[in-house]
């Protein structure tokens, strides 16, 4: 099982899971071209993703969702209301397929685990990916106003993680936004902070998580080595020694082996004291 990260951030949104040949696409933030463009530095062509999961209808989430599967005829898989909310991007040309949160589906040889999040969206959603054959578990969780139980419980057992870790609470505070946008991304249903996030990732520490990648990061309100320093001390503190980075925003990660990072650190990577 493989993952990278397309790009992340306030501009847009998407993450690829690959088992077999099988490409899943997590959200397509990004326009139809620049989805292709970052897709050719993986050495991947629009062919080669078998279909696209939208988690919710922010517009960082879906911008190409609609014209990709329009042109390479990948078929969406959608909420019902997620999918009434993106009238303007799905125009009746694509083949989407409806999904319910709690009910899993599969696509090939990946099951796909939607779970409800709190997120100031219209169905807000995020998803575990699991190869059905391995159980090898990826878990996608970019918008999390909270980390309620729920949350916890679907993302617990995670071998990859990707987390948001979206602003710090000083530079929000100081930042350009008007303050009614700041309460909105530091209420329970906008997005985590560093701090937040450092917390949360604690708690889904288990022996065999072979990495975590930190996601969603505001350009204006947070900076890549701030969010790995909180986030990477407190994972050192809990015992965690795996493989933690930053997504960026502009370019997409390397794409990376779910097992190979497990060989790099070792099955057992929490020390106990």
């Amino acid at each position: 099982m493989k993952v990278a990260v397309l790009g992340s951030g306030s501009a847009g949104n998407s993450t690829l899971v690959e088992v077999g040949e099988t490409r899943v696409l997590v959200d397509a933030g990004f326009s139809g071209k620049d989805l292709e463009r970052r897709l050719a530095v993986l050495g991947l062509e629009p062919s080669d993703i078998t279909a696209i999961v939208v988690t919710h209808d922010h517009q960082d989430h879906t911008r190409g969702a609609g014209v990709f599967a329009r042109r390479h005829g990948t078929p969406v898989y959608i909420t019902d209301a997620t999918r009434a909310a993106c009238d303007r991007i799905f125009r009746g040309g694509e083949t989407t397929h409806a999904y319910r949160v709690g009910r899993t589906f599969e696509i090939g040889p990946v099951r796909v685990e939607p779970f409800l999040t709190v997120h100031d969206a219209v169905d807000p959603v995020a998803v575990s990916l699991v190869d059905v054959e391995t159980e090898a578990r990826v878990g996608v969780a970019t918008d999390l106003g909270r980390p309620t139980a729920q949350v916890l419980h679907a993302l617990s057992g995670s071998d990859f993680l990707i987390l948001e870790a979206n602003h710090d609470d000083t530079l929000l505070r100081l930042g350009p936004y008007p303050w009614s946008v700041k309460q909105r991304i530091a209420s329970s249903h906008g997005h985590l902070s560093n701090h937040a996030a450092a917390r949360f990732a604690c708690e889904l520490v288990h022996p065999r998580l072979a990495g975590i990648l930190l996601a969603h990061l505001s350009g204006e309100c947070n900076r890549p080595e701030l969010a790995q320093s909180v986030v990477g001390e407190a994972l050192e503190r809990a015992g965690y020694r795996g493989y933690l980075a930053v997504a960026p925003q502009e370019e997409p990660t390397e794409l990376l082996d779910i097992e190979e990072l497990r060989r790099r650190t070792g099955p057992e990577q929490l020390t106990f004291i």
